[in-house]
């Protein structure tokens, strides 16, 4: 299995950046391209997404592991995920630690949340989406409005719409992707049975709007990451780092520096 990644920047440490479900690693272009001025970026695309790899079932450990294939030898990285790729982040931490210098984990917990209808019902409307029927873009971003109203929840789905010879395919896996949704939720606990916390320094990020990080699950990211530190973004939901870029960057620029 391979991954699809691109680099950025040309001198610095190196910053690997993880993107969420239904995401591919250019969507950090936006933050990559200023870390970049520092640092040397690496954009990964995660199984199942952008131009990665399909294998035949989502796994965090599995996951972590292909995600450190990419990673350079003998040179620890500063790691930052977002959502989905937070966990991912979080897992590769914890089973390879010499492999991550720092870690940077953006609205996400290490819990085992309740199955998202909202992604769900994302998965099924464009499972659902007749491709044979698009003919441009805007056409797909019409038929899709009706089940996913949110213009930008509707943009930001519709990046994963790849056009490939006279028609148009989806590039996210989403037979897999939707079956494997509760695993997706999860904190893979009896898999990290045994394996010590994380003892490097650790960038906890969280939008002032989310549900994803709570006060109730400090306790869970103590236990794995004990020297973290929180920061809640002002004026944020879960997309953090596309809502207040300015700030995310600013934010982990200090964290890189200090």
């Amino acid at each position: 299995m391979t991954l699809h990644h691109t680099a950025l920047g040309t001198s610095g440490s190196r910053v690997v950046f993880l993107h969420g479900l239904f995401g591919q690693g250019k969507n950090w272009t936006t933050v990559a391209k200023q870390i970049a001025e520092q640092h040397r970026v690496q954009l990964v695309d995660l199984p199942h997404h952008g131009r990665s790899s399909w294998p035949e079932r989502f796994d965090f450990v599995e996951t972590a592991a292909q995600v450190v294939d990419v990673l350079p030898e003998g040179e620890p990285v500063t790691l930052v995920g977002h959502s989905l790729g937070g966990k991912v982040a979080m897992v590769l931490a914890l089973l390879h630690p010499e492999r991550v210098s720092r870690l940077c984990v953006a609205d996400i917990s290490p819990v085992t949340y309740a199955t998202g209808s909202e992604f769900a019902g994302y998965m099924q409307a464009m499972s659902a989406l007749d491709l044979s029927a698009v003919e441009h873009r805007s056409d797909a971003d019409r038929l899709l409005q009706p089940a996913v109203p949110n213009t930008t929840v509707r943009s930001f789905l519709l990046q994963n719409l790849r056009r490939e010879g006279s028609g148009w395919r989806w590039q996210v896996n989403l037979d897999v992707l939707e079956r494997d949704l509760a695993v997706l939720g999860t904190w893979p606990e009896e898999q990290l049975a045994g394996v010590a916390p994380y003892e490097g320094r650790v960038l906890w990020l969280a939008g002032e709007r989310s549900e994803y990080v709570k006060p109730e699950y400090d306790a869970a990211m103590d236990r794995w990451f004990p020297r973290n530190r929180k920061v809640t973004i002002k004026d944020a939901g879960h997309w953090l780092h596309s809502e207040r870029p300015d700030v995310f960057v600013e934010v982990l620029r200090r964290f890189l520096d200090d």
